[in-house]
């Protein structure tokens, strides 16, 4: 059995969707919840489901990114996580930090890698006029959510949409890719998943 960590900084619904996936004959489970942020909503989800939770509040270091991902790191490797998924956690990582978990860090971004890396993903899509927009679910490489592409849902972009309506329909989709990547990733297959 596997053991998952999930990373968050806010509400917590992806790590909700992969939570409550990790049952029955699914190959992982988690371990624990992690996040940057004092106050996450997310935690509290967490403790509700009875999963272990811990809190590195990145503000406590200032600039000091390798203090930071030093206190992580300490926390995570207490939790022996064999995967360690990245969901909605508002942290870029350092190349070093990233390759203390190469080949086991999963990340999902709402857009559809390798357009619109970063922020504003929805605003952007709208702003390019684009028909279809989405996820992806990548691994995590030093490259800004430029790793292996492990799994994509799409979404059509509707006349009248805003970043937040269109943000709503593909969090929808985050909630459905995640979890059948993650199930896939945890029993050692890593052939993409595609979604409509």
């Amino acid at each position: 059995m596997k053991r998952v960590a999930i990373l968050i900084s806010g509400g917590g619904s992806n790590m909700v969707a992969l939570a409550e996936s990790m049952t029955g004959d699914h190959p992982a489970r988690p371990c624990l919840v992690l996040s940057n942020r004092p106050g996450a909503g997310g935690l509290a989800r967490a403790e509700a489901m009875g999963i272990a939770t811990a809190l590195v509040d990145h503000r406590r270091f200032g600039a000091d990114r390798a203090g930071f991902e030093a206190a992580l790191a300490q926390v995570l490797d207490a939790a022996r996580p064999d995967i360690l998924c990245l969901a909605g956690f508002m942290r870029v990582l350092t190349e070093g930090f990233v390759g203390r978990y190469a080949g086991r860090m999963l990340n999902i971004h709402p857009s559809l890698l390798p357009k619109y890396r970063g922020l504003d993903t929805h605003a952007r899509a709208l702003e390019a006029g684009d028909e279809t927009h989405g996820c992806t679910v990548h691994e995590v490489t030093p490259e800004l959510d430029g790793g292996p592409i492990l799994g994509q849902a799409r979404v059509p972009v509707l006349a009248g949409d805003t970043p937040e309506t269109l943000a709503a329909r593909v969090l929808v989709q985050e909630h459905r890719l995640y979890p059948l990547v993650l199930r896939r990733f945890a029993g050692g297959d890593r052939r993409p998943v595609l979604l409509s």
